[in-house]
């Protein structure tokens, strides 16, 4: 299943009757699609966060999750907006010419399971491909609450890169992961 996601600027709802949401008298920020999920919805959601990951922006791609989002990746854990930006400041700086992709494993309301790969080098030129998984679990307005993450690091050579476009979005004519067998 392929789609082109277009990254979605957050949207700024206006204040409504949110009293049961214990966010009365401020306006919420949005980041469509929102749940409940469909095949076509949690595609887009997943390559909206792919292209906001690769371009490695920290402080923009943390505004796509909660306030007081909840974090596992690897064996950190990460409570909070302003600690998943400095989690991804110091991931990014470390995991030189980082580009990924990701694709759906499975979906249900208000929940996406996606797989990726990832390759980077170090300061050393020492190159390797990330095997991941994530689960993912967002708010009624879009926002990621929750994020799971498993993920291997495979030292692997220059010459057996796969993933060479121009740092930034991967090219709409770039194979995915089911593609390219991994």
């Amino acid at each position: 299943f392929t789609t082109r996601a277009v990254l979605v600027a957050p949207v700024r709802l206006a204040p409504k009757s949110l009293a049961s949401s214990g966010i009365r008298g401020r306006s919420v920020e949005s980041r469509p699609p929102l749940p409940p999920f469909t095949a076509e919805t949690a595609a887009l959601k997943a390559r909206a966060a792919e292209d906001a990951w690769n371009t490695r922006n920290a402080e923009k791609v943390s505004l796509a999750y909660t306030v007081d989002t909840k974090w596992r990746n690897r064996s950190e854990f990460i409570n909070g907006r302003e600690l998943v930006c400095d989690f991804l400041t110091r991931k990014w700086r470390r995991e030189l010419d980082y580009r990924l992709i990701k694709e759906v494993w499975a979906y249900t309301d208000d929940r996406i399971a996606v797989r990726y790969v990832y390759e980077y080098r170090d300061d050393s030129t020492n190159y390797f491909r990330a095997c991941g998984n994530e689960n993912w679990c967002f708010d009624e307005y879009g926002l990621m609450k929750e994020r799971h993450a498993s993920v291997n690091d495979i030292p692997i050579t220059e010459g057996e890169r796969l993933f060479r476009w121009p740092l930034g979005p991967r090219p709409d004519d770039h194979p995915g992961l089911t593609d390219l067998g991994l």
